[in-house]
């Protein structure tokens, strides 16, 4: 029996239909997302978070319904850092689940995504730190490298300029209004995520898609400088 099958046969019936409930809302909203952010991301990201919940004896539902809603009304792209925390609370509170669970996962989207480089992060539950390193993977490695160009492409970023320097942003201001370029997103963001992570399960899975990111901007230096 399949992994996913067998969590949701053991998980129980009540779980097993706000869960169903969640997927349809996300399904619905992000089905014809082509920032990388798309229903298939909310779903990797919930397969991973619930993976790494296990590891670490974390609440798994609180984990996968905020791994599910996590991108719904992002602050990327609805330009609030409170639209999207809310609809999952209000999302939520309106299919039965409970109060303080409602509330935990809106905490939790709330303060899960990466801000800048120096910026503080916010801090996070058990919850939230599986959370953050199931997106933050999904942000890293052969995925992450497809989902950062189709992300570039939609802010209209160019994809590499080497007169432009990498920022180290120290403001969520500075970062989301950046203009740099997309290769320089891998050293804004993505290869400072390895180093991030905060679950022993986490920092093992990262250690290969880091090192395969390295190997890919080696080739595309190379390419880029006529030598290959």
């Amino acid at each position: 029996m399949p992994e996913s099958e067998a969590a949701a046969r053991a998980r129980p019936e009540r779980s097993t239909e706000l869960v169903r409930k969640t997927e349809q809302i996300v399904r619905s909203k992000l089905h014809n997302e082509s920032t990388g952010h798309d229903w298939w991301h909310a779903d990797r990201v919930r397969s991973t978070a619930v993976r790494i919940a296990r590891e670490e004896s974390a609440d798994e539902l609180v984990v996968e319904l905020a791994a599910l809603l996590h991108d719904v009304e992002d602050f990327k792209f609805s330009g609030s850092e409170d639209t999207g925390p809310r609809f999952a609370g209000d999302f939520l509170r309106s299919i039965g689940v409970a109060e303080q669970d409602a509330n935990h996962v809106a905490d939790i989207i709330r303060n899960i995504s990466f801000k800048g480089a120096r910026v503080t992060p916010a801090p996070l539950t058990l919850e939230g730190h599986c959370i953050q390193d199931a997106d933050r993977l999904d942000a890293i490695g052969a995925i992450g490298i497809a989902r950062t160009f189709a992300y570039g492409g939609y802010r209209r970023r160019p994809i590499h300029d080497p007169e432009v320097a990498p920022v180290e942003h120290d403001s969520v201001q500075s970062y989301l209004s950046t203009k740099g370029t997309t290769i320089n997103h891998f050293h804004e963001k993505l290869l400072l995520l390895r180093d991030r992570m905060n679950t022993e399960f986490g920092r093992k899975l990262a250690e290969e898609r880091h090192r395969f990111m390295e190997g890919f901007l080696a080739e595309f230096d190379s390419e880029w400088k006529g030598e290959r």
